[in-house]
């Protein structure tokens, strides 16, 4: 019964996580994340057809482990992330709710900058060093 109660999950947030490539605001990782914690709990074989396909290695692997995203990609992801933000910045008529939600939204942006290029801006020969020192 579990098991097919993990299965059926998974094939619901693989299915959600798939169309939240075509619908902007839709978390595609968060949804891939959980297909995959799902399937692994449940079989082995939906599990490795999942991690080898390339809607995982593009959306999870290659932004996540290895932190390569496109300037295209940061810039839809830090679009995405601005509606998101503007909807309780224009709704809520309070200006510390505003200041608070600005500044939340440009420490997502400079965080996810750095994260993302790291190893561009600084090196990642550079970073090695300082870590040794």
């Amino acid at each position: 019964m579990k098991k097919i109660l993990f299965i059926s999950l998974g094939c619901i947030t693989f299915t959600l996580g798939t169309i939240g490539i075509f619908v902007p605001f839709m978390p595609t990782t968060g949804f891939y994340l959980a297909t995959a914690f799902l399937w692994m709990r449940s079989s082995d074989r939906l599990y490795q057809k999942f991690i080898n396909s390339t809607f995982y290695q593009q959306n999870i692997e290659r932004v996540l482990f290895k932190r390569e995203i496109t300037t295209k990609g940061m810039l839809k992801m830090f679009a995405s992330m601005l509606v998101v933000f503007a909807v309780p910045f224009i709704l809520v008529p309070n200006f510390w709710v505003r200041v608070i939600v600005a500044s939340i939204y440009l420490a997502h942006v400079i965080g996810l900058s750095l994260y993302f290029k790291w190893d561009t801006l600084f090196g990642k020969n550079k970073v090695e060093e300082s870590l040794d020192d």
